[in-house]
């Protein structure tokens, strides 16, 4: 399931769900619109899985979750706490990140 977060809330979803994939991007990064598509493939690959595409510029509180200082960033939760997390433009450590929690 792919959601994308319109506002800053990304602490009530990964207190709703078991695992969580987060990408944080902003409009005007490159690699984040790179990678938006891998991580759309991937969401549909990993259903017991929650994916969230969150615009970090404009959800601070939802940044200091993963500690997000470059786009774009990708977390996982696991139960509501911070597993691991990266900033990468390329889809095989995006891939090993997201299998580290299967």
């Amino acid at each position: 399931m792919l959601i994308e977060l319109n506002s800053d809330t990304l602490q009530d979803v990964v207190n709703a769900n078991n695992k969580v994939v987060v990408q944080y991007s902003a409009s005007w990064c490159g690699n984040c619109r790179i990678m938006k598509p891998k991580f759309k493939k991937l969401a549909g690959e990993n259903e017991p899985v929650t994916f969230v595409y969150i615009d970090a510029e404009a959800a601070p509180e939802s940044r200091k979750l993963a500690n997000v200082s470059n786009l774009p960033t990708f977390a996982t939760f696991v139960n509501g706490q911070l597993v691991n997390q990266t900033q990468t433009n390329k889809a095989e450590v995006l891939n090993e990140l997201v299998s580290e929690i299967l």
